[in-house]
């Protein structure tokens, strides 16, 4: 009893005191350059995250905090934490253009839904879902570069205060990207997340500590400062062990930060990769030419201390406080930008293009990624695998080619700008209600609690194992389930394969057209292509022909409803063109070399007749000036 009154009153001091540190007035020391490139040397003490050092002995030992350890003297934290990368679920910041979702899947029920905290159409805020912060963080965090939804806010998590105290606050792991050492293992945050080790994942990446246990597996009681044996033998608290030999003789330890990240610090969070035929021919494959140019990711992709860091693409200076914003994006380097801090052409010796006989209008209509990013295009868009949707890198990861869920790449697509970009998409499915025209998810603890059990297969037509294939009778019968709840607030419904699903008067499932239903896209620019390898390098043909990819090429269909319509959409249906008069335009092309025949014949003849009046009328000069006439 008396253990549980103290860990009670640890708890309240806790809540009060954790996320208390203020950025001072004065700048802190790692902040105020001299003008130095070099970077300084990072010996220092590891502190816990109530800014007490940490040492060898200490029993128990905790461990080290990124916010005390980095922050507390020398690095502005509440500054860094405004960053793009911890501020997603701040409302005051800019959306900017859409991004990468997460992906909420739910086999049982047959959800895929995109979430995102920041307002990207087509994307559902978690607290739509009534998912709340340690729900999201439990399922996404293992690519969560911490802070942010990771700092917990006791009030948005009313439900987690005592699993709070147990297991942390998810801090900004500084060494996520700085950490330059080879040992550095990423993978290992994704491990403490599934057992709630938040306040111990930074520490489990660094090369000189071990974590152990679960804090999951702890009771809300339990005191990681004062830990006692849990009452079953088998359930292991969470630990940390350093490795003795990390303290030097003033107990500071050394770490391998850099100033310039290193690509192998993005990859864990952003890799992708096509799947296929050719899925372990890496080495068959061309790196960014940008990076085969001895180019690295932070070299586009800046930030001050403020991690605001460039997203690389035209009109981001809108809603960017990045100065760079302009600069750094493909014509900004290239071709330059009006009011540059570089004016000059060129940055970084990137060749200025010249796009000889290309029409202007092209440059009008389409991105610079339409022909140099991306895989090449083919009759059908490929599937992609990324880390944030499949968990690339992670221990365990499935590595089958039709693990879900079902992304699409490249597909060209109208974008908010007005021009054709190369996008991804993802075909949304999820259970909603149906209000005054408008679809909203509904709560997935709801749908959960309430659908009857759906039948998985042990394989599909696509190879992907356990997906669960709805029928048209389990839509009805979960239907009428939902319409059975007292309280709901519209018609049930059931968005899959772009259309939405819902019961007629007979009880016979009916289906109709919604904005709801259609898919999520967003646009990639990687791996970028040299000119010899864009689009269009060997002609007009390479888009405009009856059958080019670009125009004509067709996206599947994905959905777990068997029996929705699969007919795939073709590329045009997303740029916002006419389909007829592109296809008469496309088809033009067949007679262009025929056109070209006949405009320098019809030209030549011109000149023959025009050299024969004008030879008539010369020689009726000289006659007239010889007095002939």
């Amino acid at each position: 009893m008396m253990k549980s009154i103290f860990s009670f009153l640890f708890l309240l001091i806790w809540i009060l005191a954790v996320g208390s540190t203020e950025t001072p007035d004065e700048p802190l020391l790692g902040d105020v350059s001299d003008g130095s490139r070099a970077v300084p040397v990072h010996l220092i003490p590891l502190l816990d995250e109530n800014g007490i050092d940490i040492a060898p002995d200490d029993d128990p030992l905790l461990p080290f905090s990124s916010k005390q350890t980095c922050a507390l003297k020398c690095h502005a934290y509440d500054k860094i934490q405004t960053g793009w990368h911890f501020n997603m679920n701040n409302p005051a910041i800019a959306a900017g253009r859409p991004g990468h979702p997460w992906i909420w899947m739910d086999s049982r029920t047959g959800t895929q839904i995109p979430l995102s905290y920041r307002s990207w159409p087509g994307t559902y805020k978690p607290e739509q879902l009534e998912l709340t912060p340690w729900e999201f963080v439990q399922r996404f965090g293992r690519h969560l570069p911490g802070g942010g939804v990771g700092e917990w806010d006791t009030k948005a998590n009313p439900d987690q205060v005592m699993r709070i105290f147990v297991s942390g606050n998810l801090e900004i792991n500084c060494l996520a990207c700085h950490d330059a050492d080879p040992a550095h293992d990423q993978a290992q945050y994704a491990v403490q997340i599934a057992k709630q080790n938040f306040r111990w994942a930074a520490a489990s990446t660094s090369s000189f500590a071990l974590v152990t246990g679960s804090a999951k597996d702890m009771t809300d009681t339990y005191d990681y400062q004062m830990p006692e044996p849990p009452s079953d033998p088998k359930l292991i608290p969470p630990a940390v062990a350093y490795r003795a030999s990390a303290f030097d003789s003033q107990q500071k330890v050394f770490f391998d930060i850099v100033r310039k990240i290193p690509p192998e610090r993005c990859y864990y969070c952003h890799s992708s990769y096509l799947v296929g035929p050719d899925r372990f021919g890496k080495w068959t494959q061309d790196e960014d030419i940008h990076l085969a140019a001895g180019l690295t990711c932070v070299d586009c992709h800046r930030n001050g201390l403020d991690h605001q860091i460039t997203r690389g693409y035209e009109g981001e200076s809108e809603t960017s406080p990045n100065p760079l914003a302009d600069e750094l994006t493909c014509q900004g380097c290239h071709l330059g930008s009006e009011g540059s801090l570089q004016p000059r052409e060129g940055r970084k010796a990137a060749p200025v293009p010249q796009h000889k006989g290309l029409p202007p209008v092209h440059f009008e209509r389409l991105t610079c990624t339409v022909c140099h990013s991306g895989p090449w295009p083919g009759d059908t868009a490929r599937r992609v695998k990324t880390s944030l949707a499949h968990g690339l890198g992670m221990l365990n990861v499935d590595k089958a080619d039709g693990a879900p869920p079902a992304i699409f790449t490249p597909v060209f697509a109208k974008s908010a700008q007005g021009n054709i970009a190369p996008h991804n998409l993802i075909w949304p499915a999820f259970w909603g209600s149906l209000k005054d025209a408008a679809i909203t998810p509904l709560p997935l603890r709801l749908v959960q609690q309430t659908l009857p059990e759906i039948p998985v297969n042990e394989k599909t037509a696509g190879g992907e194992g356990n997906r669960p294939v709805l029928t048209e009778e389990s839509i009805k019968q979960g239907l009428q389930a939902l319409a059975a709840l007292p309280d709901l607030p519209g018609k049930p419904v059931y968005v899959c394969g772009g259309r939405a699903f819902q019961l007629n008067g007979e009880q016979n499932l009916q289906s109709m057209d919604h904005p709801a239903a259609r898919p999520y896209l967003w646009p990639v620019a990687h791996d970028v292509r040299p000119a010899a390898q864009s689009l269009g390098v060997r002609g007009c043909e390479d888009c405009h022909t009856e059958d080019s990819p670009f125009f004509f090429g067709t996206v599947a269909v994905d959905s777990p409803f068997a029996a929705v319509n699969s007919t795939p959409y073709t590329m045009i249906a997303f740029e916002g063109l006419d389909e007829a008069y592109t296809r008469v335009f496309a088809f033009s092309f067949r007679f262009r070399p025929w056109f070209k025949i006949v405009t320098l014949a019809c030209a030549g003849i011109l000149i023959l007749i025009l050299w024969i009046y004008s030879a008539r009328g010369l020689v009726r000069v000289m006659d007239w000036l010889s007095g002939k006439e």
